[in-house]
Order: structure tokens, then sequence, then C-alpha cells
């Protein structure tokens, strides 16, 4: 399946989808508090998580973009643990929000979210990644687990 959006604009349909959801029709809340404050641990970890991937790129001078071939593969940091680690803090960020909501009908937005990247995104940059570094991502690939 072909993108037609860039992630970042997915994991913001799905956050307010989640919100208008929670606020706007009434479902009944089934995670309570203390339990509810988990999630803004999640929340805080996906932005942390998000971060230092975004400084990690920064740095390696290569592209966050998933259509573009990157110039150099980053294993350190967060790439140690997932291939994929924004989607990783994205998605981290979704959970957190349900959570802290409480409202389970909401968990189906981080699903959904690692259905579509699964599906249009990781391949096309797992190929990208493939064709710039051949061997060595192969390698890499082999070590460390697509999320977590």
């Amino acid at each position: 399946m072909k993108p037609i959006l860039q992630p970042p604009i997915y994991f913001t349909v799905l956050l307010f989808k989640s919100i208008f959801i929670n606020h706007l029709i009434p479902i009944k809340i089934l995670i309570y508090s203390p339990y509810t404050y988990l999630g803004l641990l999640l929340i805080l970890t996906g932005i942390i998580l998000n971060l230092w991937v975004s400084y990690l790129f920064k740095i390696r001078n290569t592209t966050i973009k998933p259509k573009e071939i990157p110039t150099t593969l980053i294993t350190s940091g967060p790439f140690r643990i997932s291939r994929h680690p924004v989607y990783l803090g994205l998605t981290m960020i979704l959970l957190g929000i349900s959570i802290f909501q409480g409202n389970l009908i909401t968990l189906m937005f981080p699903i959904f979210f690692i259905i579509a990247m699964n599906a249009m995104f990781i391949p096309l940059e797992e190929k990208n990644l493939k064709k710039a570094f051949g061997k060595k991502y192969s390698t890499y690939k082999k070590k460390v687990r697509m999320w977590i």
C-alpha cells in the first residue's frame, strides 16, 4: 500500500479523533485514577523518545522522512532496541492519551496507527535502508526488532 500522507499527519488525526471521541461522545470510563496517570508516563516517555531520535537524525545529518533515502544508518541510542523508535514513541503517546482519558474505546487509535505504519511506511523505509546500506542493514535487522 502506497502512503498518501506522512506519519505525523496520521498521528495528529488519530490523536484528535481520540480526544474528540472521549470528550464529545459519552462513553463509560473504564480506567480510573490513579491508573490513568500511567498514561501521562507513557505520553512523557513517547515525547522524550521522539526528541532523542530527532536529535540523533539531526546530528547524523540524515533524513527522518520515510520516502527519502537515508545517508547514515543510526544504530545507537533507541535504535539499539527498536528499528523504528519514532513510530514507537508516537504509539506510546497515543496509548498514553487513551489510558489517561480512561477510555478503552480510544485504544483503537494506537492500534490503527501501528497497522498504518506496518502497512505503509515500515516496508518502504526498510526497502530504502536495505538499498542504501545493504549487508550492514541486514545484519542490524537481524539483531534489532522492528518495534520492541
